[in-house]
């Protein structure tokens, strides 16, 4: 039986089509992706997973506490079956709550080499103009385990880039993309998910 997964996003949706992909090419072979949910009802990730066949829902936080919008997730997830979530590009944080009930069943890409440039405030862009303020000379992703601490959970894969003289933050963001997440995320979502699968 295939692990199903939820993606949850909430913009473009990159990294969902590289996992789209993935499971077409067959590197995502033990999870099947059921459900895509958005906190953005115009989120152009929609259309990519409605392009792909894949279900689709949005369910926005707007006038709703953190625990209402928790829950209609929930019941979400449980009308669909789901058994592992991807967050990639969700911008919303969850609750140590939600968390503790999807233990080791949700995955999250970063796009940075953690434990560098994390935490609360960096995500997008932003993650990638500290590195350069910073002036690394290496960065990259880092596929983690989520808990109730914004990246704080246990780590599963990573991958290194290199910042080249010149570069953007525009520029890092696309290479990072590119040469790390699209690569290590699918790789994870397979490896968390086999082990779903075999119980």
């Amino acid at each position: 039986m295939k692990t199903k997964i939820a993606v949850f996003v909430s913009g473009g949706g990159t990294n969902l089509q590289a996992l789209i992909n993935a499971e077409k090419s067959g590197i995502i072979k033990s999870g099947e992706i059921k459900l895509v949910l958005s906190d953005n009802k115009n989120a152009y990730a929609l259309e990519r997973a409605e392009k792909a066949g894949i279900k689709t829902v949005a369910v926005e936080k707007k006038g709703l506490t953190q625990e209402k919008f928790e829950e209609k997730i929930e019941d979400e997830l449980k009308a669909n079956e789901i058994q592992m979530i991807v967050l990639a590009g969700f911008m919303r944080i969850l609750s140590g709550n939600f968390t503790s009930k999807y233990e080791n069943r949700i995955i999250n890409i970063h796009p940075s080499l953690i434990p560098s440039f994390c935490g609360k405030g960096c995500y997008g862009i932003h993650v990638h103009e500290k590195a350069l303020a910073y002036g690394v000379k290496v960065t990259g992703a880092t596929v983690h385990y989520v808990n109730e601490i914004p990246d704080g959970g246990k780590i599963i894969k990573q991958k290194a880039v290199d910042v080249l003289p010149g570069d953007t933050p525009e520029k890092l963001q696309r290479r990072v993309m590119e040469q790390a997440e699209w690569i290590i995320l699918p790789e994870a979502c397979e490896e968390v998910a086999e082990k779903l699968a075999a119980g």
